[in-house]
């Protein structure tokens, strides 16, 4: 049976360490109305936090730079979306998945030339936009292109929100994201961002921690009852229905 709540394991006010990088709405990012970090990652880790007695502080690392500071212990938990992937595993541990997510095709609103995955690898002046070693970079490759992984055609950079300015900025034509962060940015955009076509595949999503490390049953037993009690549907409702980023 199920444990409930009152059941989970007492950490007994440790302090655990969370890094994220802030740059993936409406998960995690910086509300430009008030400056703080907000996202549905920070209520439900600071609602794990509440259920298993931690005290949980907050750091902040570029994608490129997590998963190995996570690997060596620099921090105690990473979360920023983190597809649960063979190859990640052999870095880190990962929780057991709080979310399923799917890839689709982000563009400028007035975007013609293309409708989807077929029509823009067809369209051989088309550029993507992504950050080396994601979900939509490998999605970009093998799903949509050649799968060669130095294709020109796939402009890197550091952070997922400068892929979506250089979107903006018409800099590259394409950007693939989850269908969660797709929407809060097409919300954001005042009208100048769609996404088309149809998902390009799914990835659930973990937390990650250091190879071995005793929170990973702990988190677990959270996220399992977060699930059953209609907290993480909750939090669906109000990061992905109810509320606009930028509004």
């Amino acid at each position: 049976m199920l444990a409930s709540a009152n059941d989970l394991p007492d950490l007994k006010g440790r302090e655990v360490v969370v890094v994220t990088e802030n740059a993936y709405p409406p998960l995690q990012f910086i509300d430009p109305k008030s400056g703080n970090a907000i996202g549905w990652e920070y209520d439900a880790m600071n609602e794990i936090a509440k259920r298993l007695n931690f005290k949980v502080s907050y750091q902040n690392a570029s994608w490129d730079a997590m998963i190995p500071a996570v690997s060596t212990g620099q921090y105690d938990l990473g979360m920023t979306g983190i597809s649960i992937k063979e190859d990640r595993k052999e870095k880190v541990d990962f929780s057991d998945p709080y979310m399923r997510s799917e890839m689709f095709m982000l563009v400028r609103a007035d975007e013609t030339r293309f409708a989807d995955a077929k029509s823009f690898a067809a369209f051989d002046k088309g550029l993507v936009g992504a950050q080396a070693g994601t979900s939509p970079f490998y999605t970009a490759i093998y799903d949509i292109l050649d799968g060669n992984e130095q294709n020109p055609r796939v402009k890197l950079m550091e952070t997922f929100g400068a892929t979506v300015q250089a979107l903006k900025a018409g800099d590259v034509d394409l950007v693939l994201t989850d269908g969660v962060a797709g929407k809060g940015y097409v919300d954001a955009s005042g009208g100048t961002l769609k996404l088309i076509g149809g998902p390009l595949g799914g990835d659930d999503f973990g937390f990650i921690f250091q190879k071995g490390s005793d929170l990973i049953a702990p988190v677990n037993a959270a996220i399992a009852t977060l699930k059953a009690d209609g907290t993480f549907a909750g939090l669906d409702k109000k990061w992905f229905l109810d509320y606009k980023l930028g509004q």
